[in-house]
Parts: structure tokens; sequence; C-alpha cells
């Protein structure tokens, strides 16, 4: 890992062949226009509770084709784009980073653990095609085998996300605490396999919204969202809400979803205390155009 560091440093490019690649320490991109790419969605495996890859508050970089899996012991995230140092050579509108057609795993080969999958720091990145997952099937998979709090934690201003899908988290799917962002399409299932309704709530709120925007933002637009609930381990669970924003006029959403899947779980709203539930008695969907 020192090597592969340094030629980072010394501003090469890196290229993964097919395979599986074991990370116990983190790689370090470091350096403005860096392309990272993986061929036929080249693994990452965390190992020793590792951050797989860590890149710097710098414009250009390009991350693509790779798949990042949870080791066994917990990391605080798989893919950190950005410390939000905020100084002058940060990605830009005119040179923003991106994250392209990658995939994270928490279990589904093995046990994996991580807090967060995804934290994007870094202002101007855009994400693209992402599949970030929190294993419902396979090896290492349980409530308390392959945990994980988040999917997504974007802190960056001015982040766009096309095509986002996340799936099956024990907290919040998407937590975005940035202003300006912006989505296009947006798809989640809820966690499949909590046990009962007291390991899923919190502060007096049933479930956990799968795309919470934070109170403070003062801008944020997504279009096209939807959310659905399958709670085999135990089907009377309930949700809230999907989608929670703060209610401001700078933030907007519009054409959101809610499904209740396979006669198990309730979403008692669709955003913010609006929309009709979905249930194992009216599955849905349920529709809001536009909020607010």
């Amino acid at each position: 890992m020192k090597t592969l560091n340094a030629a980072l440093d010394d501003g090469k490019d890196l290229l993964f062949t097919p395979g599986v690649y074991d990370i116990d320490r983190s790689i370090k991109v470091s350096k403005a226009d860096t392309v990272v790419l993986g061929l036929g969605l080249a693994t990452l495996t965390a190992q020793r509770g590792a951050v797989p890859m860590k890149v710097a508050d710098v414009a250009g970089v390009d991350v693509a084709g790779l798949t990042f899996d949870a080791g066994p012991v917990n990391s605080v995230a798989l893919l950190e784009i950005g410390s939000g140092s905020r100084d002058g050579a940060r990605p830009t509108a005119a040179n923003p980073t991106s994250v392209q057609d990658v995939f994270f795993r928490i279990g589904g080969p093995h046990v994996g653990k991580a807090t967060t999958s995804l934290v994007v720091k870094s202002d101007h990145t855009i994400l693209d095609d992402l599949w970030v997952w929190r294993a419902d099937h396979g090896n290492g998979v349980g409530w308390t085998v392959n945990t994980a709090d988040t999917g997504v934690v974007v802190s960056g201003d001015d982040v766009t996300a096309t095509g986002l899908f996340v799936e099956h988290f024990q907290k919040y799917e998407v937590l975005w605490n940035g202003n300006g962002g912006r989505t296009v399409f947006f798809q989640n299932e809820m966690p499949y396999d909590s046990p009962d309704q007291a390991s899923w709530q919190h502060d007096g709120t049933l479930g956990y919204a799968a795309y919470r925007v934070a109170p403070y933002v003062k801008t944020h637009t997504a279009w096209g969202l939807g959310s659905y609930i399958y709670t085999n381990v135990n089907p009377s669970l309930h949700a809230s809400n999907a989608f929670e924003v703060p209610n401001r006029p700078g933030v907007q959403l519009f054409d959101l979803l809610t499904v209740s899947l396979n006669l198990a779980g309730t979403i008692d709203h669709v955003i913010n205390g609006v929309g009709s539930p979905v249930s194992p008695a009216v599955q849905g969907p349920s529709f809001v155009v536009r909020y607010p």
C-alpha cells in the first residue's frame, strides 16, 4: 500500500484489473484529476476496519467501476470523498469530482460491517449510478450480523446524484447535510430484518426515513424518489415517513411514492406527515406529486 500511495502522490492514475483485493490501509487519492478505474467491477474488501479509499478535497477526481466490500471488523466508512477542508484545491462546478458506476456491499459474500458506506464532504461532487446495499440475503446476513447505520451521508454543498439506489440500512438510508443538493431518481427498500419496533425507531419516530435532508439545509431539490417497505421478519413494523425534509421554499421534491411489498410493513406517510399510508391492507403506491 505504501508503494501504491506513493505513486498516487506522484500524480499517477490507478487501474484495478478484475479481482478481489484485501485492503487493510486506506488508498489515498491526493492529487487533482486522478482517475481510479476498476475493470469488471474489481472489489476492494476492507480488512481490520480500514476505510478502503479516501479522496482528498481536490478537483477532478473520477472514481469508477469498483465494488467496495465491508469486512468483518467495522469500518467507519468504505469510501470517503473529501475532508471538508474547503481550501483552494477543492472541486468546482467547472471541475467536479465524480463517483460513477460504483457499488457498496455490507454482507452478502461474507460478514461485513460499516457505519456508513459513502461519505461525501467535498463540494461539487457528482454521484452517478450507485448501488449502496446492506445485504438482505447471502452469507453474513442478520440484524446483529451485517450492521450498518447509513448508506450515504452528504455534507458537501452542490452535490448532484443521478441514479441513487440505497437499500436496507438500519438507520437513515441517505442523510443529506449540504446545501444545493440535487437528486434525480432515488430507489430504496427499507430494512427487511428489524426484529421489533423498539429496534427500529428514534426520538418518538417509528423507523427511519429513507431520505432525510437535515433541518438546517436551505436549498435542496429532488425528482423521482421511491421507497418500499417489506419487513418480513416482523410484518407489524411501521415507518412514520419515507422522506423527511425541512419545510422551506428552497427545498422542493417532485414525484415521490411509497409501496408496501408482500403484505409486510407500513409506511404511515410519504413525506413530513403528507401522503396516504401504505400497508399490508393497502399496498399502494401512495403518491405525492410535489412537496411542499
